[in-house]
């Protein structure tokens, strides 16, 4: 758990130090649409007046333009109609209303009947039809009606069950950060919030998912260097020749560095995807190596030579793999064709984490296997030396 809490904190620190979040995500929440427009555009003006913001926007579209109606029912009863055949006939002028249905070819078929199609400029047309009256005289839909033109809601948003209108910037990562744009947000809606008693802001969203996947990067790291523990001491047989494979891990943690500084770009979120991912790679060549070694042995070789063997033969082989999964990279990371701004610094560290993960690989897991096989080796001899010892 002390190693989870470390790894966590060291990602959180790392995404701090180096500006990972470059963008402001505040939901305005509230039951009331006329107040939470209104606090809306309050909290647009405080954005725009940090400095470093820019590109301030909303996600509030605006919808289809309606004609919405309210019955006049002192004028629906003077000219003896009810409520229900304004309703029918608002249907029959619009969508019409289905009377019966047949089937056609065993598909079900809609009758409708409606009025004759127009081409209407405006929608306020639909209040001149006319509408026959009981006592023979006629009148019109709008006569009867109190009509309101605007525009309809083009998306009713929701977080936590109330409705909510995201405001979102852009930051300029030289000027100011998140954390900071953030404060000065929180600090300025407490001067106004009076004015908005039923609203209330919400900074999640885009910096919760992004801490989301900070706080899964670690378990992840340490699930997968678990699972390639476990799979390699079930192949050789060793508590300690996994735990020498996967030292060629800070190793090629050492080219991700490197191949950053060169290419300048940054540690972003999918870069740190890139180094997990990394993990899993650069153990191949360790592998090959520790895998030749150990058969010269069990061939009966010593294993001085069966190191130098493994170190001789094996060094084309593991080459040539590295340099054909460097060649499948090696475009997106310099950017031929064009260049990725997510991929790209993935694809640069893969390459020069491999790079230098084998090439330190060739010339230090043959050392490091020399001294822990002469260890054991002389381990195995003091052991044989007391049970001979014994039985004599």
């Amino acid at each position: 758990m002390s190693l989870y809490n470390s790894s966590y904190h060291y990602f959180l620190l790392l995404g701090q130090l180096i500006n990972l979040y470059l963008r402001i995500s505040v939901k305005v929440r509230s039951d009331y649409f006329d107040e939470l427009r209104a606090a809306t555009d309050a909290v647009k003006i405080i954005v725009e007046n940090i400095q470093g913001t820019y590109d301030v926007v909303d996600n509030d579209v605006a919808g289809n333009p309606e004609l919405s109606v309210v019955y006049d029912h002192a004028a629906i009863g003077q000219a003896g109609l009810s409520s229900g055949a304004i309703s029918r006939l608002m249907r029959l002028h619009t969508d019409g209303e289905v009377v019966a249905f047949m089937r056609d070819k065993g598909e079900k078929v809609e009758l409708r009947v409606r009025a004759a199609p127009r081409k209407q400029a405006r929608i306020e047309d639909l209040l001149s039809d006319p509408v026959a009256l009981p006592d023979g005289g006629s009148t019109t839909l709008g006569s009867m009606v109190i009509a309101n033109k605007g525009n309809s809601r083009g998306l009713i948003r929701r977080y936590d069950f109330r409705r909510s209108i995201s405001v979102e910037a852009e930051i300029d990562d030289q000027v100011t950060d998140t954390v900071s744009a953030n404060n000065a947000i929180r600090d300025e809606w407490q001067k106004i919030s009076a004015q908005f008693p039923n609203t209330n802001l919400d900074f999640s969203g885009e910096l919760d998912d992004i801490q989301e996947s900070l706080d899964s990067m670690p378990i992840l790291f340490l699930f997968g260097i678990g699972l390639m523990y476990l799979i390699l001491a079930t192949q050789f047989r060793s508590y300690f020749q996994p735990m020498l494979i996967l030292t060629t891990v800070p190793m090629a943690f050492i080219g991700v560095v490197i191949g950053l500084l060169l290419t300048n770009n940054p540690i972003s979120l999918y870069t740190l995807y890139g180094i997990i991912a990394l993990t899993g790679i650069a153990v191949n060549a360790a592998i090959v190596l520790i895998d030749a070694a150990n058969t010269r042995i069990a061939a009966g070789m010593r294993p001085l030579h069966a190191t130098v063997y493994a170190a001789r033969r094996r060094v084309v082989p593991i080459i040539m793999t590295t340099t054909t999964t460097i060649a499948g990279l090696f475009s997106l990371a310099v950017g031929l064709g064009g260049k990725s701004l997510l991929w790209g610094p993935v694809a640069s560290s893969i390459v020069a984490g491999l790079g230098v993960a084998t090439l330190l690989t060739l010339f230090v897991v043959p050392v490091l296997y020399r001294l822990f096989m002469r260890g054991h080796a002389a381990t195995m001899e003091a052991t044989d030396s007391r049970i001979l010892a014994a039985e004599r």
